[in-house]
């Protein structure tokens, strides 16, 4: 080995060995203060050391410098040793302005006077644990199940209690446990999954799930399996009015209703991040919108801040969904009912409309269309806008970036610059939509931007950050 070769190599090694040493802290603050910490919005709580190193290396898209784990380290161990209460912190972002601020501070006076408002002692951000129920148990209910269940932390926050289907073989706990155990899309479930067949559970990383069987939401009485005052989560997409999701609140022990589709009449249509604040302390039934609308909602909300938008067409590329055939059969729907792996299928799409919703500034001023195509997950929404403002595509480019990294929509936008990004390399993105920058278009006063999303994983992680909000889980940033 030359000496090139012998350098890069036990630098690498040195890294690996801080990164080993930091994962059992980063584990303990997460467990025992409900402190979540990440590196420019990269979660790293429950990550490998590989996943570490990973995170500190993303950081060169932010800044210019790669970050280093001989630089967080410190900052971590100083923050493990102080008394804080819950709280989102962000590693990197921290590290970096300790370096640029600090002056004569040394690390711990810098750090007491940064997070004095987080300082004195573990809190609970809730009285009590929540109780969650997920109705339906299909791709988006599996997902939230993997999502929540990850986030239980210490115990005292959210806590999966209950998952409602309709009654299946006698194998049925089985199958549905083995569901959640494997996924062709995102993977095996990183965690333990057993059963408990005696009282129809499933025990998912020592949390007990009770399976319950109905065949409507007003059966149930919740209280029996000792689950009160939860939040039912209906990912079924069958009911998605007042009247239908009213029935779940007939059922003895719920208290909330949250649609994972786009609802109708009255309810709230929320995409966190931009229009949550809507949400009244007595919101009984909300709705978290769609994957599409989450996805576009922040993009043109940001584009629309700075340059407004005159009016402009939504194209998505939507890989297919199980309302889809495999092999041509009847359906209800126009053209849907040909093969979906075969085929490429112009159908419609209300994300365009829905947008009003949530941005009712654009009302009227947008068109939509779509088409599935076949790949089973991630998608691509085509941003076609004429603005009052011109702009250029480095201009428009920029800006976006610092919206994804640095603004209030931080945890919805993200950004790329790869030229090499395909879809399957979003699989799990946490993020409700990715900017392609390398395929900006701008002309002038017309911008064209391309926007990926995980539409089964990203949408998922918005529909948790809206159950969160809703039960008033929310946790302060640092920095902010």
């Amino acid at each position: 080995m030359n000496d090139l070769q012998s350098k890069a190599f036990e630098e690498w090694t040195q890294q690996e060995i801080v990164a080993e040493s930091m994962l059992p802290i980063i584990g303990n603050l997460y467990r025992e203060k409900n402190i979540v910490c990440s590196i420019y919005g990269r979660k790293i709580v429950r990550e490998s050391a590989i996943g570490l190193l990973k995170a500190h290396r993303f950081a060169r898209r932010v800044q210019s410098n790669q970050l280093n784990v001989h630089d967080t380290f410190p900052m971590l161990q100083a923050v493990a040793e102080m008394d804080l209460s819950p709280a989102r912190l962000d590693l990197g972002k921290l590290t970096v302005q300790f370096q640029q601020e600090a002056d004569d501070r040394t690390l711990p006076e810098y750090l007491a006077q940064k997070l004095a408002s987080i300082s004195g002692g573990v809190t609970s951000i809730l009285p009590e644990p929540r109780d969650v129920v997920l109705y339906g148990f299909g791709r988006i209910g599996r997902l939230l199940a993997r999502i929540l269940v990850e986030r239980t932390g210490g115990g005292d926050k959210l806590r999966l209690r209950g998952i409602v289907v309709r009654k299946g073989r006698e194998s049925d706990l089985h199958k549905r446990a083995s569901l959640l155990r494997r996924d062709s899309v995102h993977g095996p479930f990183k965690g333990e999954v057993e059963l408990d067949e005696e009282n129809n559970a499933i025990i998912i990383n020592g949390n007990v799930v009770q399976l319950i069987y109905a065949n409507s939401p007003d059966q149930i009485d919740y209280t029996e399996y000792g689950i009160d005052n939860a939040v039912v989560v209906d990912n079924t997409g069958i009911w998605r009015d007042e009247t239908g999701l009213g029935l779940h609140l007939k059922s003895t022990g719920v208290s909330q209703v949250l649609l994972t589709a786009p609802g109708k009449g009255t309810i709230k249509n929320i995409v966190y991040g931009v229009n949550h604040n809507m949400v009244a302390p007595d919101d009984n039934i909300v709705s978290a919108a769609s994957c599409t609308t989450n996805a576009i909602v922040p993009v043109l909300k940001v584009i629309n801040d700075k340059l407004t938008v005159v009016d402009g067409h939504i194209e998505t590329v939507h890989s297919f969904t199980n309302d889809q055939n495999l092999i041509d059969n009847y359906h209800s729907k126009e053209r849907r009912g040909r093969s979906a792996p075969l085929n490429l299928v112009l159908t419609e799409t209300g994300a365009a409309k829905a947008v009003a919703k949530a941005l009712p500034e654009l009302a009227g001023k947008l068109t939509g269309n779509a088409i599935r195509v076949p790949t089973p997950n991630v998608s691509l929404a085509i941003l076609n806008l004429n603005t009052v403002e011109a702009t250029t595509k480095d201009e428009l480019n920029d800006y976006l970036s610092q919206m994804a990294f640095h603004s209030d929509l931080r945890d919805q936008i993200d950004f790329t610059a790869s030229t090499e990004v395909v879809s399957s390399d979003l699989v799990g993105s946490q993020y409700a939509s990715i900017v392609d920058s390398k395929a900006t278009i701008v002309h002038g006063n017309r911008c064209t931007v391309y926007v990926w999303y995980d539409n089964e994983a990203g949408y998922s992680n918005q529909v948790v950050r809206l159950l969160q909000d809703i039960t008033g889980l929310r946790y302060p940033s640092i920095p902010a």
